[in-house]
């Protein structure tokens, strides 16, 4: 596979992730419920395209590439769970705004922990998206002051965290196939989330719910980490990062003309720092 065809299918992948705010909030479930259905749906589903393409007897297996791949499924999981977690308390474009700060924050890790050289426009871009976040969520000492909760913005802000974490790692697996990484994250989440789920509230969704919550897994999950991961191994971390500009982009624009939000004067300026922010990320790509 090329690097055409990769850049390709790290495209589709985060448009089709910019709509999972709109389908999420359709699904009637809170986070940890709808997470669990996510990874559930995705299982049945990759394991079925997993055994019948014939993946299963090409893959190559090692204990170290398989550890990384669990450990990257234990923060993609913690990503789901935040990042839905703040679509319950905040708007979606105000949630997807924050949660795009995930590549500065790659950026930051790399300057910690890797020891890359830290540039002018790096440092200012972190600067920028700093000032960003703060436009967009809201947070104030006055608003502070008057008990506003902030819970949706600072859930974005965990989620993108993570969501960094999930990219780094993502570049390290060279070996498995996107169906068997997909696949064994997905079953991670399955086994973590287990325990703690609420059942109950399943058996009170209607068809249309169920609809939904299953497409989230099957589409916004299965298909859309298949090609996640089927192109970041063969871009550069600079080029991944410019991609999640669609992200953001397809949700943002969803949730204006769609779902109806009606961003403040300052929001817009958060929204509008935040990418500005971001593009230093495309300056090698």
């Amino acid at each position: 596979m090329d690097k055409k065809t990769s850049f390709i299918q790290l495209s589709t992948a985060m448009i089709i992730f910019g709509t999972i705010g709109f389908f999420s909030r359709l699904s009637g479930l809170p986070s940890m419920e709808l997470v669990f259905i996510r990874c559930v749906s995705a299982v049945i589903f990759l394991a079925i395209y997993w055994f019948f393409s014939g993946w299963y007897k090409k893959e190559i297996w090692a204990i170290k590439e398989t550890s990384i791949v669990i450990i990257g499924g234990i923060l993609l999981v913690l990503n789901w769970l935040l990042f839905f977690s703040s679509l319950e308390h905040t708007a979606v474009t105000i949630a997807i705004s924050i949660y795009n700060l995930a590549p500065i924050i790659v950026l930051l890790i790399s300057w910690v922990f890797f020891k890359a050289p830290i540039q002018k426009l790096g440092l200012l871009s972190v600067v920028l998206a700093f000032i960003g976040s703060l436009f967009i969520s809201g947070i104030t000492l006055k608003a502070m002051q008057n008990g506003q909760s902030f819970v949706g913005p600072l859930d974005s802000i965990a989620a993108a965290f993570f969501y960094a974490f999930v990219i780094l790692t993502g570049k390290k697996i060279k070996r498995l196939s996107p169906y068997a990484v997909t696949l064994i994250q997905t079953l991670t989440g399955v086994v973590m989330l287990f325990p703690f789920v609420n059942y109950s509230l399943y058996t009170e969704l209607t068809l249309s719910e169920w609809f939904y919550s299953i497409l989230t897994g099957v589409v916004h999950t299965g298909v859309v980490y298949l090609l996640f991961y089927g192109g970041i191994r063969r871009l550069k971390v600079t080029t991944v990062s410019a991609l999640t500009y669609l992200d953001p982009l397809v949700a943002i624009l969803i949730d204006v003309f769609i779902s109806g939000f009606v961003p403040s004067y300052l929001q817009v300026l958060g929204i509008i720092i935040i990418f500005v922010a971001l593009s230093y990320t495309l300056i090698d790509h």
